[in-house]
């Protein structure tokens, strides 16, 4: 999945979400929605000198799934087609830690059972993804970490059971929902925490079945949407 196709997915979810056309490029939308998400991270790949991406950087070198998976890692590892490399005598901890060293490499890009996946890591079962880490049996999912069986998120993490979201975090069966924290059943509706069965509402807690909601205080239909437009604008341009 390249930056372009991943702007368009942007696009698409920005504009069902909040009902306006997205003005932001998708480095603003890092900026702005991912700073507290643990997103994959760009490391060279020691075979071949080119950037990779991993969910860790602490590991000092880096392979991609493709070469870790075939045989051209035996040749920096010196081993034979089965990994294995002759044996030599090792008299202490530092000819271990020595040893160790020499063919201590972190697989990046891990993609297990998924198609068009692009600067991301640990991808399994899963379509269209980019720059996310730990996506289980999910589609179009960017800027995302541990996100699974969802379609069409942004800027989410530890949630899943949910279509067309924009920072959800730790929540499921969210639809249409933007700034949604440990809730379920959300559609709808901005920046809820702790709710339960809510729909068209906005800046409730601890609250459950209502609509129409803003700051846990009940209004009508038509006040409701000309709120909401208030809103919606704010987050793209605040």
């Amino acid at each position: 999945m390249t930056e372009k196709d991943a702007k368009e997915l942007l696009d698409k979810i920005v504009g069902q979400v909040l009902g306006y056309a997205n003005p932001l490029s998708l480095e603003q939308f890092m900026q702005k929605f991912t700073f507290d998400i643990r997103l994959p991270q760009k490391v060279t790949d020691a075979m071949d000198g080119s950037d990779t991406w991993a969910s860790s950087t602490n590991p000092l070198k880096f392979v991609k799934m493709e070469y870790a998976r075939g045989g051209e890692i035996n040749k920096i590892m010196g081993a034979d087609s089965e990994y294995r490399r002759p044996a030599r005598q090792l008299k202490d901890m530092d000819d271990i830690l020595s040893a160790w060293n020499e063919i201590n490499l972190t697989t990046t890009e891990r993609y297990k059972e998924s198609l068009n996946i692009g600067q991301s890591d640990n991808i399994d079962r899963s379509e269209s993804v980019w720059r996310s880490q730990d996506i289980h049996n999910s589609k179009n999912i960017i800027l995302s970490d541990g996100v699974f069986g969802s379609e069409f998120v942004a800027a989410s993490q530890r949630s899943g059971n949910s279509t067309f979201c924009i920072r959800i975090e730790d929540s499921g069966e969210c639809s249409n929902s933007f700034g949604i924290s440990w809730s379920g059943k959300i559609t709808n509706s901005f920046f809820l925490h702790d709710t339960g069965d809510m729909q068209d509402s906005m800046f409730c807690t601890n609250i459950s079945g209502q609509r129409y909601m803003v700051a846990n205080m009940q209004y009508d239909e038509a006040e409701y949407k000309r709120l909401r437009d208030i809103v919606a604008r704010w987050i793209l341009i605040s």
